[in-house]
């Protein structure tokens, strides 16, 4: 049951750019990346790697930049997917395509290479990795400070926000470093019986480690530096502002399956619109690690309820690229193939109208039959009739001869399934006769 009711749309504070304003900037801030993506786009020969030293010479020369500036717009345009890895090899992603058209991939585009910002701007190498992963993680809090200040604000207070973001952190963990002049007093001193205390914990260097992460977030964009402050350019506001609209839509999980595992949540999606269950799987996968929600959903997709492996996938798309390299490898596994292979064409910007074409003959009957079993276990059976329509055989007997040969485990149940629901006798009995067979393993 629902009341009925939703969530008004979420307006972005009084102030902000409308998205075409919004997108000219994000252009304007990944201009150079733009400008090596369709350099190497252009130049280099298909299925080519990582820029190598001498490409990087000749796209400065060409682009006329500097080989670090080449190679730093490399990792911008990786890092804002205008440049796709897969394996060793390098191609252009789809937002580079519709660069100078779509101001919403443009966006998207723009909002990665914020997420990457501690990977734009280096860490200073005298400080343990553990230490800037605890300042990348306080970041978020700054940054709330900055968009609910609207305006300038001093670094000093910034900086007492850091040190007690870090501080909570630490101690949610419970490392409570040891303080010496926490001891009983000025005036005691070790004797024979006492231990010596434990050398002070070094003190962790907030200051310049916030200076970093600043210039880490001015470089994409997000942030001006002034003298002593620092201020949320109109991108990075409508950027913290999106981040903090995410997590109240975790926080507001639409059908209320945030908490559910991956199995009952795509459960309570079964019966959802498309657009509703987008809502869904987003709430969810906010609520977790992307690694952990694909793997969760694959095992899910790999059990033998085909309703929820198609849905599995489905989530899958909304999760994108992160998702790619494990759905890649879960393409050689056979009942998966079909839906990977779906979903890896519509990923490399196949239309979703066209992406079947990737499909054999064989891996489509496969999926025929798959999605046959998901409408024979929770849809009507008017469905499952209409469901010969999509097989890409031309004729029944032909399908019947395809399906025997394709070795599906659900091919005997889809079959009397079809035979029972189906109206036409003749028909029916042609169905039952090659489901005898499948089932006996005769020809």
């Amino acid at each position: 049951m629902t009341t009925g009711r939703t969530r008004p749309a979420p307006r972005p504070p009084e102030g902000t750019p409308p998205p075409a304003e919004l997108a000219r900037q994000a252009r304007a801030v990944l201009a150079d990346a733009v400008r090596i993506a369709r350099w190497a786009a252009a130049d280099r020969a298909p299925g080519a790697g990582p820029l190598a030293p001498k490409a990087r010479e000749r796209a400065a020369a060409a682009l006329e930049l500097t080989p670090d500036q080449v190679s730093a717009g490399w990792d911008r345009a990786r890092l804002a997917g205008l440049v796709e890895l897969h394996g060793t090899t390098a191609r252009p992603g789809w937002r580079l395509r519709a660069w100078d058209r779509d101001d919403s991939a443009v966006l998207r585009g723009w909002v990665a290479l914020f997420d990457a910002w501690s990977l734009v701007h280096a860490a200073p190498d005298d400080v343990a990795p553990a230490t800037v992963a605890e300042v990348v993680e306080a970041v978020p809090q700054v940054l709330s400070l900055l968009q609910l200040s609207a305006g300038p604000v001093p670094v000093p207070a910034l900086l007492d926000l850091l040190q007690q973001r870090v501080a909570e952190l630490r101690d949610e963990r419970c490392e409570v470093p040891y303080d010496p002049r926490a001891a009983s007093g000025p005036t005691a001193a070790p004797t024979a019986s006492a231990p010596e205390p434990a050398p002070a914990t070094a003190p962790v260097p907030l200051p310049p480690l916030l200076d970093w992460a600043l210039e880490g977030l001015a470089a994409v964009g997000a942030l001006t530096l002034g003298a002593g402050q620092a201020t949320l350019t109109p991108l990075g506001n409508w950027a913290v502002w999106v981040k903090l609209e995410q997590i109240c839509v975790a926080a507001q999980s639409p059908a209320g399956n945030i908490e559910q595992s991956a199995d009952n949540m795509l459960r309570g999606c079964a019966r959802l619109t498309p657009g509703p269950a987008r809502a869904e799987y987003r709430a969810w996968l906010a609520a977790r690690t992307v690694g952990s929600a694909v793997t969760e959903l694959l095992t899910v997709a790999r059990g033998e309820d085909a309703l929820l492996r198609g849905l599995a996938f489905e989530a899958l798309r909304v999760v994108g690229a992160p998702a790619e390299p494990e759905v890649r490898t879960a393409s050689a596994e056979p009942s998966l193939r079909p839906y990977a292979l779906l979903w890896l064409a519509e990923y490399d910007g196949t239309d979703p109208e066209d992406a079947p074409d990737v499909l054999t003959r064989e891996e489509s009957t496969w999926l025929w039959v798959d999605t046959a079993a998901a409408v024979a276990d929770h849809g009507e059976t008017a469905l499952l009739v209409r469901h010969l329509d999509s097989a890409v055989q031309g004729t029944v007997p032909a399908l019947l001869d395809e399906v025997r040969a394709v070795g599906h485990p659900r091919t005997v149940q889809v079959l009397v399934a079809l035979a029972a629901a189906h109206p036409d006798p003749a028909l029916a009995k042609a169905v039952r006769r090659a489901a005898f067979q499948v089932h006996t393993g005769g020809s």
